[in-house]
């Protein structure tokens, strides 16, 4: 039965596929893995919080495509100047102690990156890092939209329209195997005004201005 991905983290490392050009299987669709988003998010992190010195990272080390974004980060970080602070996160329950661990250090910021256990836990993670008034980026508008500050990832929804064109293609006698996984080609940068007040945090304009969606 052919299966259509609208989303994963890391299809060949979490086998679903053998490779993005060559999915070899009956499944194929799309790839949310973007090289390179997880050090531009600490760029974005930098730009409104100018004095960052100390971010704090939380990741789950039990994802594929974690150990690639925090070799970005840590790119991204040698050349801002940023020391990093890596936390790994695999229990809703330890996610509260993190964010104390966080403060007690002194963290200028916290960069979330993709994992089931902070998706589900979206709006305990945006309470807390208001609570402690640490400016926080994300990696899906949906943190933004339960109240956190800052998102900017890929867009979703684009790929979920995407998706439907491999339904076409394999209702029209295409195989899952011959259909290469594609990876994003959007991304959107969601910015929430009424987190950044919470936490007297001025926004820079040209933040602002390269916005995709903003909430006031």
């Amino acid at each position: 039965i052919p299966i259509i991905m609208a989303y994963d983290d890391d299809p060949v490392g979490n086998g679903f596929v053998a490779s993005l050009a060559r999915p070899e299987g009956n499944i194929t669709g799309l790839s949310s893995l973007a090289p390179g988003i997880s050090g531009k998010q600490l760029e974005l992190l930098k730009e409104i919080v100018p004095k960052l010195s100390h971010v704090a990272v939380l990741g789950d080390a039990t994802q594929p495509a974690n150990p690639q974004a925090l070799g970005e980060i840590n790119l991204a970080a040698d050349g801002l100047g940023v020391r990093r602070q890596i936390f790994d996160i695999q229990d809703p329950k330890d996610i509260e102690s993190v964010f104390r661990a966080a403060s007690k250090s002194r963290a200028d910021g916290v960069l979330v990156l993709q994992s089931p256990v902070f998706n589900s836990q979206r709006a305990q993670i945006a309470e807390l890092a208001l609570k402690r008034r640490l400016p926080a980026i994300y990696p899906r508008r949906e943190f933004v939209e339960d109240g956190g500050l800052m998102s900017y990832g890929v867009s979703i929804s684009d790929l979920d329209r995407r998706a439907a064109t491999y339904v076409d293609k394999i209702l029209k006698g295409a195989k899952p195997a011959d259909l290469p996984v594609e990876q994003p080609t959007k991304f959107e940068l969601v910015i929430n005004l009424k987190a950044s007040k919470q936490i007297r945090l001025a926004i820079p304009p040209n933040v602002l201005a390269r916005a995709d969606r903003i909430i006031k």
